[in-house]
């Protein structure tokens, strides 16, 4: 696949949804830089493009990605006049590996990781006058987020696999398992975190908005940590979870929507959130599952992230009440991770070391939605029960609930409204991947 070299990073991205195939050659800085240009000799000038260019992508068919979890994760249904795969195919669990829900997060995910790729095989090549500090904040940032665009992979494909070596699109390398993928990211994100450590303390680009806090190798190491700490505790390593915990942004007593985020704009050829629908639409709709009200406790505010519509949506036999409102304009950030989640993965890496601390965690969360201090067991099974149902309302819409009860061997709780729906473990690998 060749494609012309001025066209910009949102525009390769989108041209590249409707390829599955890890063979990408991506990479276009948002303004007009070639990929040539970048990987044979990234310069201090094209380096903010090429930075940049990378964080716009990692934005495209996020709404995607984000439907098919929370749908799985029987957080909300996504009806749409345009598509009936989503309360089909999704919901039933029957899912396509040659459509959009499989193969568009897949591309774009792996056409993010080309344009760090090809960033990162320029900064190897560089001729320019950056100093080995510059170089390793350079590294650190741009293998974080390629961290993360990894992590975003796994969280789908699960036990499926994803390809880690796709630096040579002519000679990928295999598709490997889920504990392998984890692993990897984990090695990632901790030689990223060494970089940042040497990394001085200046970037030679800017981040944005998004990473506001976050825009200095010091700053930008603990969203690291924060990563790494939700990687450690998918993989069960509740001592390293405290230990990068510590080393990260976490605050009991701070906001808890610090944090990074993806940003949104209409201006010019940026991108406004697709998480955005307004209230008692009809043709497009996010409404909640119905056991989002039931379930929740009186008087807590989370359950605001849902609004009473002004008539139930129906589709396919699928019945919503509430429109999901997490989001309130098409401008509003979506969070890639915030305080909340780490004071819940606190909570949840001292459940059985330290059930006190946990408690005392779990009640800074249930405390700040309105509710009353826990005042149930401090079981294994009775805090990881608690854990769950407040990361379930902490992190709605998020892209966690699926992933969360999958982890804990809990998908056969999910409900089915349905006979013929169906909770699959992870989203199938796109067809002409040719594995």
């Amino acid at each position: 696949m060749k494609i012309a070299k001025k066209i910009s990073i949102v525009t390769l991205a989108i041209t590249l949804l409707g390829l599955t195939s890890c063979e990408l050659d991506g990479g276009e800085s948002l303004n007009g830089a070639s990929t040539g240009s970048i990987s044979s000799d990234l310069s201090r000038g094209e380096l903010p493009q090429a930075v940049s260019g990378v964080l716009s992508d990692m934005r495209v068919r996020l709404a995607t990605q984000v439907d098919v979890q929370s749908i799985l994760g029987r957080e909300y249904y996504y009806f749409t006049n345009s598509d009936p795969r989503f309360e089909g195919d999704v919901v039933t669990g029957n899912l396509d590996n040659n459509t959009f829900y499989t193969t568009a997060p897949w591309g774009a995910r792996y056409a993010a990781i080309k344009d760090i790729n090809l960033a990162l095989q320029g900064l190897e090549n560089t001729t320019s006058d950056f100093s080995a500090e510059e170089i390793a904040a350079t590294r650190g940032v741009l293998n974080t987020l390629k961290a993360h665009e990894f992590l975003m992979l796994s969280n789908n494909q699960a036990g499926n696999g994803i390809r880690l070596d796709v630096s040579d699109p002519d000679n990928l390398g295999p598709i490997v398992d889920y504990t392998s993928a984890l692993t990897a990211i984990f090695n990632l994100l901790s030689e990223a975190a060494t970089d940042l450590e040497n990394g001085g303390s200046d970037f030679p680009f800017e981040l944005g908005s998004g990473y506001t806090g976050f825009n200095t190798p010091s700053s930008f190491l603990k969203f690291n940590k924060a990563l790494n700490a939700r990687v450690e505790a998918y993989r069960g390593n509740y001592a390293n979870v405290l230990t990068l915990l510590a080393d990260s942004f976490i605050n009991m007593n701070g906001d808890l929507n610090l944090g990074a985020y993806h940003t949104f704009s209409l201006a010019g050829a940026d991108l406004a959130n697709p998480l955005f629908i307004a209230l008692n639409q009809e043709a497009n709709v996010r409404v909640a599952h119905q056991s989002f009200v039931t379930d929740a406790e009186a008087n807590d505010s989370r359950v605001d992230k849902v609004v009473l519509r002004d008539s139930p949506r129906e589709a396919s036999g699928l019945i919503g009440t509430h429109d999901v409102w997490i989001y309130q304009s098409n401008t509003q950030s979506v969070p890639v991770i915030r305080n909340e989640e780490l004071i819940l993965l606190y909570a949840e890496a001292n459940m059985v070391s330290s059930p006190s601390d946990a408690v005392m965690a779990i009640n800074v969360i249930r405390n700040a939605a309105g509710l009353a201090a826990y005042t149930g067991g401090t079981s294994e099974m009775e805090l990881t029960n608690e854990i769950l149902m407040q990361r379930r309302y902490s992190l709605f819409g998020e892209g966690h609930r699926w992933v969360d009860m999958r982890r804990f061997n809990k998908l056969d709780e999910l409900p089915n409204d349905r006979s013929t729906d169906n909770v699959p473990s992870a989203v199938p690998i796109p067809a002409n991947e040719n594995i």
